[in-house]
């Protein structure tokens, strides 16, 4: 609490709570919205898949921006390109203006991103980690309050579009903040005190530091793991209501809570994972054993959809799936290329917006049969875990040598 940045990140934070909402806003009014544009459910999905195009646009080239003119210019353009994401759908009657409308949440997401996650990893250089998982924090504390607060508009037969202006207070409070006071470091600011450092004990210059990964092939497993994990817990938060409904046979009240219970399993996770991480426990071992827990919990939904079942799983899908996994591979991912935070941001979530915007289209075209759609996110879970498994793998060959070097340094200090 006494880092001088915490006022900013708390304002960082809350921008997130606010996406948390963003992400599933769309799915939770999908009767409401149907009918304001004159579609269907499937139609509604489209909608959803347009914020994909919108990160896909954007993201890898702002990432590479922030580097050159720093973070807060992407943080201040993100929130505000969401204020008019959700003020848009509100005023939107058609499908076609809705879907510009989602393009545009897609690029403030992307601009919060680029901003946001190497802001956090610049303000707390020693728990990079725990300050990029609180985000996963804040996006289930959104997710969690929404159904709720959905499911009070309706039954008391309140107009559903509190659930957007209050996203558009925060975010224009949010805003006035990060322009007056918001404080940010320089861009690469603890890389570059690390190559200081490592150049100033080994006589070494900060341009000879080079990246431990392989770009051709770590690149491209992180890529296709910010794929996987994007398009299974995306998949889920969009359909698990309806999945619950259809096929555990579940109420509607029920059938919505849902959503809050994998909100509150990813939200225990967050804070699992930051009381593991400061007992030495590092963010790769974290990323195998939560994509199995995945894969194993949706698979209990699939073979076994009953209400207690669905309920239950619903909460450890969100712990293990939603809990911030993302946020650990994305620092996991800056250990093997440290240089440029906000480029490889913006390579590693490129890949998840691929999936925001294909996963919806995927599983629109399975939409009369919710049984396939949760069989096919079982599948890209079970491509999570042979991925991170890799991941991990190549982890400990590249770092062996750092680790034992640094576990002998402690050696000789404790002596």
């Amino acid at each position: 609490m006494k880092n001088k940045y915490m006022p900013t990140a708390i304002s960082l934070y809350m921008n997130y709570f606010v996406h948390g909402i963003g992400v599933i806003v769309l799915a939770q009014n999908m009767t409401f919205l149907a009918k304001q544009w004159g579609t269907n459910a499937a139609g509604v999905s489209v909608v959803i898949s347009s914020l994909g195009i919108g990160r896909l646009i954007v993201l890898l080239v702002s990432g590479m921006l922030s580097d050159k003119f720093g973070r807060k210019p992407f943080v201040v353009l993100g929130a505000t390109t969401y204020l008019l994401f959700f003020a848009g759908i509100l005023l939107s009657h058609s499908i076609v203006v809705a879907y510009i409308f989602g393009i545009i949440a897609g690029m403030a997401n992307s601009f919060l991103d680029s901003g946001t996650y190497p802001a956090l990893m610049e303000m707390f250089p020693n728990a990079k980690g725990t300050s990029n998982v609180i985000i996963k924090a804040f996006i289930s504390a959104g997710q969690f309050a929404l159904p709720l607060f959905v499911s009070f508009l309706v039954a008391s037969n309140i107009w559903y579009g509190w659930s957007f202006v209050i996203c558009i207070a925060i975010l224009l409070l949010n805003i006035i903040f990060m322009v007056i006071a918001g404080r940010f470091p320089a861009p690469n600011a603890d890389a570059k005190a690390a190559a200081a450092a490592k150049a100033k004990e080994e006589e070494e210059s900060v341009a000879d530091v080079k990246s431990p990964g392989n770009i051709w092939f770590d690149g491209v497993l992180f890529i296709l793991y910010g794929y996987i994990s994007q398009a299974t817990f995306y998949l889920v938060s969009q359909w698990l209501s309806q999945y619950g409904a259809s096929i555990a046979n579940m109420g509607d009240t029920s059938s919505r809570a849902l959503v809050s219970y994998y909100s509150v399993g990813s939200l225990v996770c967050v804070f699992v994972t930051a009381a593991l991480a400061k007992k030495a426990v590092k963010e790769i071992q974290f990323l195998s054993i939560y994509t199995a827990i995945s894969f194993i919990a949706l698979l209990l939904m699939y073979l076994f959809p009953t209400a207690m079942v669905c309920s239950i799983m619903s909460f450890v899908v969100g712990f293990s799936a939603a809990g911030g996994v993302m946020q650990l591979a994305l620092t996991v991912m800056s250990s093997f290329f440290p240089k440029g935070k906000g480029t490889i941001t913006g390579i590693f979530y490129t890949a998840g917006s691929i999936a925001s915007f294909t996963i919806p289209l995927f599983t629109g075209m399975m939409s009369t049969n919710l049984a396939n759609i949760w069989l096919f996110d079982i599948i890209i879970a079970a491509l999570g875990f042979i991925v991170t498994t890799i991941i991990t793998v190549r982890y400990y060959h590249l770092f062996k040598h750092s680790d034992s070097k640094t576990n002998e340094e402690a050696q000789e200090g404790a002596a």
